[in-house]
C-alpha cells in the first residue's frame, strides 16, 4: 500500500504525475463514495488544463460506486458549495489547485449541507480507503448529467446587494484568467438587465489554463500593482481581484492602494452588525483588535476560532454566527451554508459604500490608523519550532497575555503578535499590530524578524 502524499489538512493537492494523476483521482472518487455512501454528488472544475480530465476520472470513480453525478462544468469552488446545499445533494467535489503552481492540481470536498471534510471529519478515512484500493463492488452504475446552475447562484449573490440603493460606480475587476471570468460576465449581465448602475472594467477576463499573466494569487506583492494601477488609470471607485478558484477576494481603494484582508474583515463585520444587531462574528487569532473593537462598538459578539476553513465553519455553526472572516481573504457566510465565498464580500462592500456615501479609503483609513499592521510576513527557517521558541523566550517576561489557540500569541499593553507555522510551506508566519502606533509597529516587527531569522 503506497501512501498518498496529496492529502493535506483541509483538502487534496499535489504535483501532477508525481502525487496526483487520473488513477489516483479515480481511487479518491471510489473512496469518497465508500466512506459517505452518497446517492447524488455534484462535481466541478477550474480552468487548469488537467481539471476536465481529472473531473471525468473522479466522476467515473463515483459512478462505478453507484453514485449519480451532476457535472456543473467550469466553475469556482463556491459554486460547488452552493449547489450541494441548494440542490439538497449528498456531497460535492471541486477539482482545483487554487493558487498553486501550474503543474499542480487537487480536490476540495464537502458532504451533505456543504459541511467540510478535513482531517478531523473524514478526510483521513477517505485517504486510507484510497490507499488500500479495495472497494465494494456496486450492482448499479451511477449516471452522469450536466447542469448549468449559474442562474440561481448569481441570483443568490445579488441578494447581498440592495439593488435599489446602488449609486453609479466604476469597478476594476481582475479575474486573473481563472475561474472567476464567467461569473464576472454573468454578474455584469445581471447588473445590465436589472438597471444596476455599476460599470465593470474587466482585466484578464478570458479563462486560460496556461495562465499567461501568472497564476492568480493577489496576496503576492508583485501581483497587486496590476489591479491597483488599473484602478488609478480608469479613475475607478474600487478594485477587486480573485485567486484561481475565486474563493478569496482582494480589494483596492480608489487610490489603487491594496487593502489588507484584516481590515476587510472589520468592514464586513460592521456591514452584518448593522443589519443583524447583536449577531456573532467569528475571527481568526492572528490579528484581532480591530475586529473586536468594531464588534463592541456595533453591539456584536466577537468569537475567536483557530485558523482554517474547517475550524471557522465549525465554530460558526456552534455559535450561529452570521459571518466569519480570516485576514487571509477567506470570508464565510451563514446564508451561504457557512461556506467561504469570493463574490459575496465585494458585493457587501459596494452595498456599504452606497449606504454610507463614503469611499473605501474613508471607511478603512481610520481603522488602519487605529490598529496598524504590516500584514502577514513569512520567514523561511530551518527549524520552525526552534525559531518560534527563540522569539517566545525573548518576549514572554514582559507579556500581559498569552494564547496558544493557533501558534503562539503574546499581548502587551500597546502591541501584540502571533507566530505560527504554515500548514503547507516551510515558513513561519508573523502577524503584528499596535494600538495606533506605527513607529512601534515597525520597531517590534524588525526586532522579532531579527530573532526569528537569526
Amino acid at each position: 500500500m503506497t501512501e498518498l502524499t496529496c492529502f493535506q489538512a483541509y483538502d487534496i493537492r499535489g504535483k501532477l504525475g508525481v502525487e496526483l494523476n487520473d488513477e489516483i483521482v479515480y481511487r479518491i472518487g471510489r473512496a469518497y463514495a465508500e466512506f459517505l455512501k452518497p446517492k447524488k454528488v455534484c462535481v466541478g472544475g477550474d480552468v487548469r488544463l488537467t481539471s476536465e480530465t481529472l473531473k471525468l476520472e473522479l466522476a467515473r470513480g463515483l459512478m462505478d460506486s453507484g453514485v449519480d453525478v451532476i457535472d456543473l462544468g467550469l466553475i469556482g469552488t463556491e459554486e460547488v458549495y452552493y449547489a450541494t446545499k441548494a440542490l439538497g445533494l449528498d456531497g460535492g467535489i471541486m477539482v482545483t489547485a487554487s493558487h498553486n503552481p501550474i503543474d499542480y492540481n487537487g480536490l476540495k470536498m464537502v458532504r451533505e449541507g456543504s459541511r467540510p471534510l478535513s482531517n478531523d471529519s473524514g478526510l483521513l478515512d477517505i485517504k486510507k480507503l484510497a490507499e488500500a484500493n479495495q472497494f465494494t463492488a456496486s450492482n448499479v452504475k451511477g449516471t452522469l448529467s450536466k447542469l448549468d446552475h449559474s442562474g440561481p447562484y448569481v441570483d443568490h449573490l445579488l441578494s447581498y446587494l440592495d439593488l435599489g440603493d446602488v449609486k453609479p460606480m466604476k469597478l476594476v475587476v481582475n479575474a486573473g484568467n481563472g475561474a472567476a471570468c464567467h461569473t464576472v460576465d454573468r454578474i455584469e449581465a445581471a447588473f445590465k438587465s436589472r438597471g444596476v448602475p455599476i460599470e465593470l472594467v474587466k482585466l484578464h477576463n478570458t479563462p486560460d489554463g496556461t495562465f499567461p499573466n501568472g497564476i492568480p494569487n493577489p496576496i503576492l506583492k508583485e501581483q497587486q500593482p496590476v489591479t491597483g494601477d488599473a484602478v488609478h488609470a480608469h479613475n475607478a471607485d474600487m478594485g477587486i481581484a480573485w485567486d484561481g478558484d475565486f474563493d478569496r477576494c482582494f480589494l483596492w481603494d480608489a487610490d489603487g492602494r491594496f487593502i489588507e484582508g484584516y481590515y476587510v474583515v472589520g468592514l464586513l463585520a460592521e456591514a452584518f452588525l448593522v443589519k443583524n444587531p447583536g449577531a456573532t462574528i467569528i475571527h481568526d487569532p492572528r490579528l484581532v483588535w480591530n475586529t473586536k473593537d468594531i464588534c463592541e462598538k456595533n453591539g456584536g459578539k466577537a468569537v475567536q476560532s483557530k485558523t482554517g476553513h474547517a475550524f471557522i465553519k465549525e465554530m460558526m455553526r456552534k455559535e450561529d454566527a452570521v459571518y466569519g472572516g480570516e485576514m487571509s481573504a477567506h470570508h464565510y457566510f451563514r446564508d451561504f451554508a457557512y461556506c467561504d465565498s469570493g463574490m459575496i464580500p465585494w458585493l457587501l462592500v459596494v452595498d456599504l459604500l452606497c449606504k454610507k456615501g463614503q469611499s473605501l479609503s474613508e471607511l478603512v483609513s481610520e481603522r488602519m490608523s487605529t490598529c496598524p499592521s504590516p500584514g502577514e510576513i513569512n520567514s523561511k527557517v530551518d527549524n520552525a519550532d526552534a525559531a518560534i521558541a527563540r522569539v517566545y523566550e525573548a518576549f514572554k517576561a514582559e507579556a500581559i497575555g498569552e494564547e496558544s489557540v493557533d501558534g503562539v500569541s503574546l499581548e502587551f499593553p500597546n502591541w501584540r503578535f502571533n507566530l505560527r507555522k504554515s500548514n503547507t510551506e516551510p515558513v513561519v508566519r508573523l502577524n503584528l499590530e499596535t494600538r495606533a502606533d506605527e513607529k512601534l509597529m515597525h520597531e517590534k516587527t524588525n526586532e522579532i524578524l531579527a530573532i526569528l531569522r537569526g
